[in-house]
């Protein structure tokens, strides 16, 4: 019995509650474990696939104007440079619209499998955001079915006082509640045209 207790106080997340940072992180945390353990959803990672792919092309055109110049410094180098340059601002500028357009502040990106393998997956994206100074934590959930391009979208807005208690400590039971009433809201919901 004692070592039953010591697993759920080393299971509690304790962070500081006046670290808007902190609070959004450790509930998206939270989120995607509900999704993932209780619903058996297999976590997606095409979302930032992509972005790292964009981060490694900068990262190699860099790598490619600083080994040029080493090679051959700067008089010689200038058009190479310049060009690489020019590279990796519009390397820059895609991933700055790629995560505001594409990503738009989701955090977690799961697979609903079907049981029989015959239909395809069902796509649960999550995404969050907290206003400065308000203390309302707005999280948005979106069931994607490939099958008739099913969308169906809900969004609450609470505050965070109500996932975490006086220290700091996440109240998983809470926040596993409102992850099952938001999808249970979902799939009852007609969808978007």
């Amino acid at each position: 019995m004692g070592k039953e207790e010591s697993n759920t106080e080393d299971k509690q997340i304790k962070i500081n509650k006046w670290d808007y940072l902190a609070l959004k992180n450790t509930l998206d945390d939270a989120v995607k474990e509900v999704l993932i353990t209780k619903y058996n959803h297999v976590e997606d990672f095409s979302l930032i696939d992509y972005r790292l792919l964009i981060c490694t092309f900068a990262v190699l055109v860099a790598g490619f104007a600083l080994g040029w110049d080493f090679f051959n410094p700067f008089p010689k180098s200038r058009f190479v440079l310049t060009v690489c340059v020019a590279l990796y601002f519009i390397t820059m500028g895609a991933i700055t619209l790629y995560t505001t357009y594409m990503e738009k502040g989701i955090f977690a990106v799961t697979l609903e499998r079907d049981e029989s393998g015959f239909n395809p997956d069902v796509v649960w994206e999550a995404s969050s955001y907290i206003k400065k100074h308000t203390g309302m934590y707005y999280l948005t959930m979106v069931r994607k079915d490939a099958v008739g391009s099913d969308i169906r979208e809900r969004e609450i807005s609470k505050s965070v006082a109500n996932y975490f208690d006086e220290e700091g400590t996440l109240c998983q039971d809470v926040v596993e509640n409102e992850v099952t009433k938001m999808r249970e809201a979902v799939l009852k919901l007609k969808k978007i045209e």
